[in-house]
């Protein structure tokens, strides 16, 4: 059952990591659940506590890539309009991921393009308009980010644990 749980583990944590760097995996909650199987791993012991910890940190970090780009937009100065289509133009990228296989581009490129059209149409000049559309792509890319860092970190935590069975 062992070997089960390690092979378990490591593909979940390798999804994780692509899903962290792909849009339209669920990176965060894959990488989690890899720190879980191997934590039912006999002689791996992680407390309960450091487990919900690592899953509310895994639901928070997935939470805010969906916020993050719209936060992005605001921050640069764009409108209510702006964080709107930043947030239409991520939907959108993600239904397009799932029919078409450009689906990186697509969800890189809807917010930026969302908070652009959102912008013009509320009547805001070209200048501020790019503005916004860069803060949506800033905040894409502080998401990912934060979806890297919380994969390497189960990354470490789990190889960790591989290190200490051998």
């Amino acid at each position: 059952m062992n070997v089960v749980l390690i092979i378990l583990a490591v593909v979940l944590m390798l999804v994780g990591l692509v899903g962290a760097i792909v849009p339209g995996i669920a990176g965060p909650p894959f990488s989690f659940l890899g720190l879980l199987a191997v934590s039912f791993v006999e002689g791996v012991n992680h407390s309960t506590e450091f487990l919900v910890v690592m899953g509310v940190i895994a639901a928070v970090v997935y939470a805010l890539d969906y916020v993050v780009p719209a936060w992005g937009t605001k921050q640069l100065g764009g409108t209510k309009a702006g964080v709107r289509g930043s947030t239409i133009g991520l939907v959108l990228g993600l239904l397009v991921t799932f029919v078409f296989p450009i689906g990186f581009i697509a969800v890189l490129l809807g917010p930026f393009i969302g908070a652009y059209i959102g912008e013009k149409s509320a009547g805001t000049d070209d200048h501020r308009a790019w503005k916004a559309a860069f803060g949506s792509f800033v905040g894409f890319l502080a998401g990912t980010g934060l979806k890297i860092i919380y994969a390497c970190v189960c990354i470490f935590f789990i190889i960790k644990d591989l290190i200490i069975l051998i």
